[in-house]
């Protein structure tokens, strides 16, 4: 659908067939960045950059977990970026080597642009095509922060609203908001791991450096913060629906409480109305006068609620 080619020394070039080739023989190629690539920009990754098949069905084939893959004269980088809580994470395919970096991707994402004002910021100056690929994998990874800032005050003002007055939009929220994490969780802890296996020398990458392995050493740091904050606000996530189903349950312990409370109340009542009711002999030839009826009729069932209500408030149910 489109494409993004930046050639060594900093200028931005139409991405078509003729370009990259040139560019690649020259040995100036920097960055092409392919945004829902068509099947002709697919078979320019094959045919002018000499990827793997395999390599270019698998940038086909997105919701992949993160990965690093080494084809011997490139490596393809599967990694991960955020843009919000109600949005998916955004998949990116790197392919890196030596004379190129190559990314696919279907999604926009914030981090391409900040490492397009980085380059244009020093024309004319690149920081090579290995720290190159390090700032993409460092916007991509720096994005979790202030997401993950944002949801732990929404987690936050969501403990407050549950403990006020729980209700089902809450509930759904939170099983949203949990949802999201553990799909973050998953991208998060193998992305981690393949920044690990870069850093403890498990695979190389073209053109490593002792110091373009400190910055990476430095993105693994983040990855492990970020990784730490994703299973903390897991936790924070549990609790709260925890909060959430006790602060319901005593409401409705509360409800129960009350209810019992007037049923029985009503209880003696119900008995004196029925004993009352009944024509005995006695009743009708002395209950004839109305300080009698409220004396006895109506004086009996006060008594008996007051009675009960004395005895509720000083065993604090009430």
């Amino acid at each position: 659908m489109g494409g993004y080619l930046i050639a060594a020394d900093g200028s931005t070039q139409p991405a078509d067939r003729e370009t990259v080739r040139r560019l690649l023989d020259e040995d100036r190629l920097l960055w092409l960045d392919l945004h829902q690539p068509d099947s002709e920009e697919r078979a320019l990754l094959s045919e002018i950059l000499g990827i793997h098949p395999l390599a270019v069905k698998d940038a086909d084939q997105f919701g992949q977990r993160p990965k690093l893959v080494d084809y011997d004269d490139f490596v393809q980088v599967v990694a991960y970026g955020v843009l919000a809580v109600d949005r998916p994470l955004v998949e990116v395919h790197c392919f890196y080597s030596a004379s190129y970096l190559v990314t696919v991707r279907r999604s926009d994402c914030p981090a391409f642009g900040n490492v397009r004002e980085r380059l244009a910021q020093s024309p004319g100056k690149h920081p090579g095509r290995i720290l190159l690929l390090h700032h993409l994998l460092e916007e991509l990874v720096d994005g979790f922060f202030p997401v993950l800032s944002r949801f732990d005050d929404r987690i936050d003002a969501l403990q407050e609203e549950i403990l006020a007055k729980p209700t089902d939009q809450q509930l759904s929220e939170l099983f949203s908001m949990k949802r999201w994490l553990i799909g973050a969780r998953k991208n998060v802890t193998p992305q981690r791991d393949m920044v690990a296996s870069l850093v403890d020398g498990i695979t190389k990458l073209p053109g490593m450096t002792r110091e373009a392995e400190r910055y990476f050493r430095d993105l693994y740091d983040h990855l492990i913060r970020i990784s730490d904050l994703v299973d903390s606000y897991r936790d924070l996530l549990t609790s709260s629906m925890d909060s959430y189903l006790s602060t319901v349950s005593n409401r409705l312990n509360q409800v129960t409480k009350q209810l019992t409370i007037i049923a029985t109340i009503f209880l003696p009542l119900s008995f004196l109305t029925g004993f009352f009711g009944q024509n005995f002999a006695w009743m009708v030839g002395h209950l004839t006068t109305l300080p009698a009826f409220l004396a006895i009729g109506i004086g009996t069932e006060v008594v008996a609620a007051a009675v009960l209500l004395w005895l509720f408030r000083r065993r604090g149910w009430l």
